[in-house]
């Protein structure tokens, strides 16, 4: 939710005012819009184009294979190694802040103490989940999950967007989608040169570099099911169509906290600020239905992280065996045990947010990893498109020939 935003303003901007409230919901469009979408297209789009056009194993190292110096090959592949690393520790993040929000909502819900070991509890759980996914393969758990999860997602939107203050909603969805659109070239280069503000570092930069240290697990996952997607089909559906259900998702969530924080006195900012896993269980007490769009939510937290948790096992497992599209059982099961490990300990040792700074140093090398691959498939589509023209001159030129001997 963009509560945070509105409470701890932009540079600028005095919190807490109808101002700071459009420039939190266009941050929020911001963070979570184009730019994510836009870092794991371009990566999955690298190594899809090489993996299906050029017969190459699912590997970042392979998207490089263009570089026009083997040096500079070899210094891309050395920081490779960091995109195992960064996505095992990720998802170990992940699935440890999600088992606090799961946790929160069996609070809400059901009254279970929010204690270290129910939280281990539901990591374990969590972890026989999308292992026994993973294991079952993408066309079987992996997409019966994720069927499933937007399903209950667009249920509970909808309910939200209902009881809730509908007409806000729209309203707010039509001038921050405008204003985001207006604002986006100013915002994605933004600095604050002459403020004493750390506010773009820590959100902004914070987001760009999580994105980017994530995208070796999206990039990798989405190139895995988007075989016969021609480029135009491909950057539809992995930049505009997520970038549009997020702005959406927002408007609802988003609006509604806003509303309620403004004009009905709704404590949100209030839980925010002492365990911002709660806030959603706390908008959700002041609808209707209440207890209901909680039990719900917490399911819907619960087959997320289940889902990535099946996506990451099933991507570290192609990164850890060579690019194979279906790693052994095994594989998968040993990666979802480690990134359990991971989990709880960092949970039990509260380094969660040691983690994530851990993660953001993985993004600094691999952003130019990044740069590079955009390089390489330029120079390969150059290639190809260079391949293609002469492959239709050639066959002008039999068919003028025969044209000739037949008359």
């Amino acid at each position: 939710m963009p509560i945070p935003h509105f409470t701890t303003a932009p540079p600028g901007l005095t919190a807490a005012t109808p101002e700071a409230a459009g420039a939190a919901m266009r941050y929020a469009f911001f963070h979570w819009g184009l730019h994510p979408w836009a870092v794991y297209s371009i990566v999955a789009l690298a190594i899809a184009y090489f993996q299906y056009r050029h017969g190459r194993p699912a590997l970042i190292s392979e998207s490089i294979r263009a570089l026009p110096w083997a040096p500079l090959r070899r210094f891309a592949g050395a920081f490779i190694g960091l995109a195992t690393v960064a996505t095992a520790f990720g998802v170990a993040a992940s699935l440890g802040m999600g088992a606090l929000q799961i946790n929160s909502g069996l609070a809400a819900v059901f009254g279970i103490a929010a204690t270290p070991l129910s939280q281990v509890v539901i990591i374990v759980v969590t972890t026989v989940l999308f292992v026994t996914s993973a294991v079952s393969g993408v066309d079987r758990g992996i997409k019966y999950l994720s069927n499933f999860n937007m399903v209950l997602a667009a249920l509970l939107a909808l309910a939200v967007f209902v009881v809730g203050p509908t007409v806000a909603i729209v309203d707010t969805f039509g001038t921050t989608l405008g204003s985001y659109l207006s604002e986006l070239v100013r915002m994605s280069l933004r600095a604050t040169p002459f403020r004493d503000s750390n506010w773009v570092g820590a959100w902004t930069v914070f987001y760009w570099a999580w994105w980017i240290a994530w995208s070796p697990f999206v990039g990798l996952f989405i190139a895995r099911v988007s075989r016969g997607r021609t480029i135009r089909e491909f950057i539809v559906g992995t930049v505009l169509a997520p970038s549009l259900a997020g702005f959406v998702w927002f408007s609802i969530f988003g609006g509604t906290a806003l509303f309620m924080e403004i004009w009905q006195h709704v404590p949100l900012s209030e839980a925010v600020k002492l365990d911002a896993s709660t806030a959603l269980f706390t908008l959700f007490d002041a609808l209707p239905f209440g207890t209901a769009m909680s039990v719900v939510a917490t399911v819907l937290v619960l087959v997320f992280f289940v889902t990535s948790g099946d996506s990451a096992v099933l991507v570290l497992g192609m990164m850890s065996s060579g690019g194979n599209p279906n790693p052994a059982p095994r594989v998968k099961i040993v990666w979802g045990v480690l990134v359990a490990g991971i989990a709880i300990s960092m949970l039990l040792a509260g380094g969660l947010k040691a983690v994530q700074t851990a993660i953001i140093v993985f993004a600094l090398p691999f952003a130019l990893v990044i740069v590079l691959m955009v390089w390489s498939l330029w120079r390969a589509m150059q290639h190809d498109q260079r391949q293609s023209e002469r492959r239709e001159k050639e066959m002008r030129r039999k068919v003028k020939e025969w044209a000739a001997k037949e008359s």
